[in-house]
């Protein structure tokens, strides 16, 4: 771990800041940009990490955020099925525009836009999780409570069994 914050660690632990106090935000010299990555950094199990990830509605465009757990592959035609629409795999560029952070850093909630949500249920079974907080160095602890009341997510199955 190092003191180092990025800029979109800041912005972020701001959004942090108003939500509780109780938040700290981990920078680490090495990346966690991918789940294996932090849950190596942090010393958790991989379905501990929170992906954020973000998708596109093919017919309307708009920008979908999954927080899955990080041993979990979305199944795309199940979110398909819950957005009514089928879905693509949003670019970096798209990802930076619609939430103002790059891919391996994005967080959970705290963005400028609304971005529709969906909470894997996979992630309520355990105490606590992990989230990136801003940067693909960056990460911070919650609870799945937390996480389903700060990013106003619908909880659902998101992996195919």
């Amino acid at each position: 771990m190092n003191n180092y914050r990025s800029i979109s660690s800041n912005r972020f632990a701001e959004v942090l800041a108003e939500k509780a106090g109780h938040f700290r935000v981990l920078e680490f010299s090495e990346s966690t940009r991918t789940s294996a990555e932090a849950a190596q950094q942090i010393g958790c199990s991989l379905g501990q990490i929170v992906k954020s990830l973000i998708f596109k509605g093919q017919d309307s465009q708009k920008p979908v955020l999954v927080l899955a757990s990080g041993s979990n592959r979305v199944d795309e035609k199940l979110l398909a099925g819950y957005l009514g629409e089928k879905v693509d795999r949003a670019n970096p560029e798209f990802v930076r525009e619609m939430t103002g952070y790059a891919i391996g850093g994005v967080p959970p909630f705290g963005f400028s836009r609304h971005i529709y949500t969906y909470l894997d249920s996979d992630l309520l079974q355990y105490k606590s999780i992990w989230a990136a907080a801003g940067s693909p160095h960056s990460v911070f602890e919650l609870t799945p409570d937390e996480l389903k009341s700060f990013s106003l997510a619908q909880i659902v199955q998101i992996a195919s069994k």
